[in-house]
């Protein structure tokens, strides 16, 4: 076993406030990887913010703003999390879940139609969105 002491033994971290940890598994069985950088981000955001019950509550306004997200980013981490089952969401409410028995991996699937492309790819619905509310094209 490798003797380890802390570097700087005056700076010890200690929870004094708020309540936030990762599981050591979260990176030891491939969580971490199965993440995006946005998902991640976002992922590390809610940690950070929630109570002993891994709950929190701030806007999707004000997580844009801190994290420096589109919205159109903000709704794919938050909904790739929900899907990957690591988070919940009731529409104002957030729940870091705890980690179920493996991560949740996603197979992205071409767009082959007119279709999908209008429903599913993100600079499409960004653009309806766009124009929608009176914007100008790039």
């Amino acid at each position: 076993m490798i003797e380890k002491n802390p570097i700087c033994p005056q700076r010890i971290r200690t929870i004094t406030g708020s309540f936030g940890f990762i599981e050591h598994r979260f990176l030891r069985d491939d969580f971490f990887a199965s993440l995006t950088q946005n998902e991640l981000l976002l992922y590390l955001f809610l940690i950070l913010l929630a109570d002993r019950n891994g709950l929190s509550y701030y806007s999707y306004d004000k997580i844009c703003t801190l994290l420096r997200f589109s919205v159109n980013d903000y709704l794919l981490a938050r909904d790739a999390l929900i899907q990957k089952d690591l988070v919940a969401f009731d529409g104002h409410l957030y729940q870091v879940l705890s980690l179920p028995e493996k991560p949740v991996l996603q197979v992205s699937k071409p767009l082959r139609s007119e279709e999908e492309m209008a429903q599913k790819d993100p600079a499409t619905v960004h653009q309806i969105i766009h124009n929608a509310i009176g914007g100008s094209h790039d």
